[in-house]
């Protein structure tokens, strides 16, 4: 019975557009556990959109920032307090950074510091490509989280998942192609007709997850996914970001004038992009289980593309 009351709650609440509500009690319940159980933290990140409220803590855990013992949090989090003004501090001495250092920049530099990889040409470092796509990711985290530490240590977190998921950076643009072709095959041949591929930007989409592409609150719920395990939530968001553009695309008679559509996003069309991928992304049989199939940071299956369908081998 009392199974039966809570379906009939969580329906009805949806219906009248309160599904939050419920979603948010279920995520307070979660959090009481002691310890955490960071694997049904990880499926509320993945079957819901987090109550931004929660989002830090939540992200915090799962990408490795918080151990699940919520008793040492506090402790745990001096000790990152200290190590982020240690590295700060280095760098000063150092003399490469200064208190008017960019956050984004100061970021990368600490972090690079901190994995020992930082080199004596540091500004050139700075200017590699993947690093100025981090340093993009940082951007929207500090808009999410204006707390500069807790903002670098979960900058940090989502530069090692995209360290995870770029050796299989190909997959995902095969991944893409694939699905774009089987769901919307007129767009998928205009835009090869004019050569669009050529120009739109799908490697820095997905190595940027979206930053600076689509508005921050949009990238929450994007990057929800990410934190629970799942980088192909990435391949559906490029799919529909392409559909949703299709008219002013159809309109277009360069690949150039696709490129500036593309890259005039508002905010209320960067929401319903959200929405629409987690939606497609949950429709195609999103992987609820991080590190097992094709969904997971850990590695991707090879996707072939034909012009009826794709394949998963």
């Amino acid at each position: 019975m009392a199974t039966d009351e809570r379906n009939f709650r969580s329906s009805y609440y949806e219906k009248v557009g309160f599904r939050s509500v419920e979603e948010r009690k279920s995520l307070e319940i979660l959090l009481k556990d002691k310890p955490l159980d960071r694997a049904k933290l990880t499926q509320f990140c993945l079957r819901f959109t987090v109550p931004g409220i929660y989002r830090s803590l939540l992200w915090k855990v799962l990408l490795g920032v918080l151990p699940v013992h919520v008793e040492s949090h506090e402790f745990v989090m001096l000790q990152r307090k200290e190590q982020y003004q240690d590295l700060y501090q280095s760098l000063n001495v150092m003399g490469i950074a200064t208190k008017n250092t960019p956050n984004s920049q100061l970021f990368i530099l600490m972090w690079l510091l901190e994995i020992g990889q930082l080199k004596l040409d540091y500004a050139s470092q700075i200017e590699e490509p993947l690093n100025q796509h981090l340093m993009a990711i940082t951007d929207a985290i500090l808009s999410l989280f204006p707390e500069s530490i807790d903002a670098y240590w979960i900058s940090k977190g989502f530069y090692q998942c995209v360290n995870k998921f770029q050796k299989g950076l190909n997959n995902l643009i095969q991944c893409t192609m694939a699905i774009l072709e089987k769901e919307d095959g007129t767009l998928y041949s205009y835009l090869e007709e004019i050569r669009a591929f050529q120009v739109i930007p799908l490697e820095t989409w997905f190595y940027r997850c979206f930053a600076g592409v689509l508005y921050d609150q949009a990238l929450g719920k994007i990057w929800d996914k990410l934190a629970g395990g799942s980088c192909k939530i990435l391949v559906y968001v490029a799919i529909v970001l392409l559909t949703t553009l299709r008219r002013s695309i159809f309109g277009s008679q360069t690949r150039e004038d696709v490129l500036k559509h593309l890259c005039n996003i508002n905010e209320e069309a960067a929401d319903v992009i959200a929405n629409k991928a987690i939606e497609m992304w949950q429709q195609h049989g999103s992987a609820l289980t991080p590190g097992i199939g094709h969904d997971s940071m850990k590695g991707h299956s090879m996707l072939h593309r034909s012009k009826a369908a794709f394949a998963v081998i």
